[in-house]
């Protein structure tokens, strides 16, 4: 078995890579903006970030390309997890750690952490695949409709954040839990429906392109990417009620 893109896939990936990096580095340089540090302090945060975003990238990149992560290649035991929680783990364990991570968290308004990830609109090209046969539909359709449906909310519910329309806290976690179920989902999906062990769906049809490029990047870099969005939007309602807390109490 070969896992063949088609050539508008491969257009694609380069497209949504863009976005994802527009939008990111639009959250990191508009928040440093924001921060109570020096310019030169706030342009050297926000560099930093930058750079290891890139080399994020580019170590996705070099891995998926190499096809390191296919199941074509490692039918048995599957070894893309690894690809997914590591970016994941590091990534929070930087941001938890940093105090000048939680002073950009602060400086970023929740409304832009929010509605950022109206990129996850992205995924109607699993629907696209599916209804040109490169998919199976019990992957594809979860995938799909579930990360259509987090990034208009994400629009939504950054709108409302705005408006102050209800309880802003409550639909912002609200968001958050259907965003990171909406991933584990995808994911669990993902690995149940490509060959290996855990291949319990598809068997006829199995799933070759999530695992091989230019689609793997998707699991390997979008995934984590949005699912450290997702808790550090998380951290940012807890540290909120804290600071709204402590002000009360004085």
């Amino acid at each position: 078995m070969e896992a063949l893109s088609p050539k508008y896939l491969y257009d694609f990936n380069i497209f949504a890579n863009a976005v994802l990096f527009v939008c990111i580095a639009a959250l990191i340089w508009f928040g440093a903006k924001r921060m109570r540090y020096p310019v030169g302090d706030r342009i050297l945060i926000a560099g930093i970030l930058s750079g290891g975003l890139i080399l994020w990238f580019a170590i996705a990149l070099y891995l998926g390309r190499s096809n390191i992560y296919s199941s074509v290649n490692n039918p048995t035991i599957p070894i893309i997890q690894f690809g997914i929680l590591i970016p994941i783990v590091a990534g929070l364990w930087l941001a938890f750690r940093s105090q000048l991570m939680a002073s950009l968290i602060d400086a970023v308004p929740l409304e832009w952490l929010v509605g950022v990830q109206f990129y996850r609109v992205l995924g109607f090209m699993f629907l696209v695949l599916w209804l040109d046969g490169y998919l199976p539909w019990e992957f594809a359709l979860a995938a799909g409709v579930g990360d259509i449906a987090t990034g208009v909310l994400a629009l939504v519910v950054a709108i409302m954040v705005i408006r102050k329309i209800g309880n802003t806290n409550r639909l912002v976690y609200g968001w958050c839990i259907f965003g990171i179920a909406d991933l584990i989902i995808a994911v669990s999906l993902g690995a149940m429906s490509s060959p290996g062990i855990l291949n319990l769906l598809s068997k006829d049809d199995p799933n070759l392109l999530i695992t091989s490029f230019p689609l793997v990047m998707i699991p390997t870099f979008a995934v984590p990417l949005s699912i450290i969005l997702h808790v550090l939007t998380l951290w940012k309602l807890r540290r909120v009620h804290y600071t709204e807390s402590d002000t009360t109490m004085d």
